[in-house]
């Protein structure tokens, strides 16, 4: 077997045509690249160079060079390759989020990720809490941002901000004149649209309100579209609600559990790739500044199947 390093020593002193000179370049004594030199004939059986002097090669010689040529530069890429994945530079990061993070916290964030890793590739899921959570449990993705749900064995979590639902309703309705709060009565009547993001509210007065809604709608675009055609109205965390179309206004809401806690997740006992982690703590910390930003409250360190 003929080493890597070996087959350096041989190509070098092949391009320099000498041992000195690639001896200088090798940082190695000249006595050092003859004996690699002869380690190489001895083990193939046959000259390298037409001369002592190294300065032209034999056919085998330069057989070998070109074989090792291609064999030291495809070593060298490969390592480069898994040096940029093991520190977070390349790779793949699958990701599931809610709506509302992916289309406010996350564009601003994985722009600057990705300028100082250029080869890394990302997948995104833009879904609703329920299955992102699914997502990230069944291993389909490497972590996951939506509202924490009760405690599941093997999920781990880190909180990030709280995000309380909003009332939104068209700029013309008569509620969106209102002072103040509103409470769960105020509603009461009004055509509610339900959405995957209110639907498990712990309120006993919301779900009696919920009961008698008449759509339920998961894709935010077409829940927006129906508020703004007058179609009834709808609660959508606070984040949501920060690029809503001039048509619709939001007004507060009394009920102190009328909100969610967004996180992010991930599936407990999988050892992350270094991509995954440096997400991790990167993305935590930069959405709890925007989210403070917004005059949402952050929460949280790093915990696991707590909540």
């Amino acid at each position: 077997m003929i080493r890597l390093e070996a087959l350096r020593v041989f190509v070098e002193v092949a391009e320099q045509g000498n041992i000195k000179d690639a001896a200088d370049k090798l940082f190695r004594t000249p006595s050092a690249v003859s004996m690699t030199l002869k380690q190489i004939e001895d083990r193939l059986g046959c000259a390298l160079f037409e001369t002592d002097r190294k300065s032209s090669l034999t056919e085998m010689g330069q057989f070998l060079q070109a074989q090792a040529q291609g064999l030291l530069r495809d070593y060298d890429r490969a390592m480069e390759r898994i040096e940029a994945q093991a520190k977070a530079r390349s790779g793949r990061l699958r990701l599931a989020s809610v709506p509302s993070v992916a289309a406010i916290l996350l564009p601003g964030f994985l722009q600057g990720f990705l300028r100082e890793r250029p080869d890394l590739e990302i997948d995104l899921v833009d879904t609703d809490s329920s299955d992102v959570r699914h997502l990230v449990e069944s291993g389909q993705v490497d972590l996951g941002i939506a509202g924490i749900g009760p405690a599941r064995p093997g999920l781990g979590c880190e909180p990030i901000f709280r995000d309380p639902f909003r009332l939104v309703l068209h700029a013309d309705h008569p509620l969106a004149a209102r002072g103040g709060t509103l409470d769960w009565s105020d509603l009461a009547g009004e055509a509610l649209i339900l959405n995957e993001a209110a639907r498990h509210l712990p309120s006993a007065a919301f779900q009696d309100l919920a009961s008698e809604a008449r759509f339920s709608v998961r894709n935010v675009t077409s829940l927006v579209a129906m508020v703004g055609a007058g179609m009834g109205v709808t609660l959508l965390p606070a984040l949501a609600t920060v690029a809503l179309p001039p048509s619709l206004t939001v007004r507060p809401l009394q009920d102190p559990a009328c909100l969610r806690t967004v996180g992010l997740m991930w599936r407990e006992g999988r050892v992350p790739s270094p991509v995954a982690a440096r997400f991790r703590s990167a993305f935590a910390a930069a959405a709890r500044q925007k989210a403070g930003e917004f005059g949402l409250e952050t929460v949280g360190e790093r915990f696991a199947s707590q909540i």
